[in-house]
């Protein structure tokens, strides 16, 4: 999008995808830690190994790593400051504290039910307009617009993790969306994800953009076999696969839409 608007900064972008991916890194390490000492990841756990669980990482190396990584994630976000002004301070902060909270914490968000929401704001809205605004100096409704896909779909992919381990999680008193609403509820929550997405692109046709903004909508028959495998899968290597595919799902979605809004 910054692109199109002829403000492209290939170094603000590249920070923004450092902070992004050390952020990402350090909470699935917050996640790692905090899910085993609060006996979320036991022997009963369905999805892929743990490190700290299986024993191949002891508690306190975690803890140690997960440290590490945020405060290497906040010196790089340090960067952004000289892009996007103070702001980016606060937003820095607030996204490393909410990794943070996921798991961690006296009310871990992923505990009560908020894990969504957050993947939502912070790997749909605040990553994609954050980016933006550093490069741009501005945010516009086009942005926001072609932040909320990204946001749901990025959900999603938690979804089907909650999903897996819905069980699990319920023994554990870890209150996901899926544990609190069940699994027709999160499959109904999948599939309108899905559609939102493929149809924000027309708000952007509306707005007076090209058709080939609509590029996205490609996707459609694998958006519908997505929903049709989370309907049917019944064994954890079933959820597995559609794990990855969801994730492979928002990059296709995103290297479509950028390629249309680039068009």
């Amino acid at each position: 999008m910054a692109g199109h608007d002829g403000r492209f900064d290939s170094a603000a972008a590249l920070i923004c995808l450092a902070f992004a991916l050390l952020v990402q890194i350090g909470t699935n390490f917050a996640n790692d830690y905090y899910d085993f000492m609060k006996g979320a990841d036991t022997g009963a756990r369905v999805g892929p190994r743990r490190a700290v669980a299986s024993g191949q990482v002891s508690p306190q190396a975690m803890r140690r790593a997960m440290a590490a990584v945020f405060a290497l994630a906040f010196a790089v976000g340090l960067a952004l400051i000289a892009w996007g002004g103070p702001w980016m301070l606060a937003v820095g902060i607030l996204s490393i504290l909410c990794g943070l909270a996921y798991t961690g914490g006296p009310w871990p968000l992923g505990y009560h039910g908020l894990g969504d929401v957050f993947v939502f704001l912070f790997f749909g809205l605040v990553a994609v307009s954050a980016t933006y605004f550093v490069q741009t100096g501005r945010l516009s409704t086009e942005v926001l617009i072609g932040a909320v896909p990204v946001g749901l779909l990025a959900a999603n992919i938690l979804l089907v993790n909650n999903y897996r381990d819905a069980d699990t999680d319920a023994a554990a008193g870890k209150r996901t969306a899926v544990v609190r609403f069940g699994r027709p509820a999160a499959r109904l929550q999948f599939g309108a994800s899905l559609a939102v997405a493929l149809l924000a692109p027309t708000a952007w046709v509306v707005r007076g953009h090209s058709l080939w903004c609509l590029l996205p909508a490609v996707l459609t028959p694998l958006a519908w076999s997505h929903c049709r495998r989370l309907r049917t899968s019944t064994t954890p290597a079933e959820l597995i696969a559609l794990l990855g595919d969801t994730g492979q799902f928002l990059f296709a979605y995103a290297v479509c839409f950028s390629a249309g809004v680039l068009l």
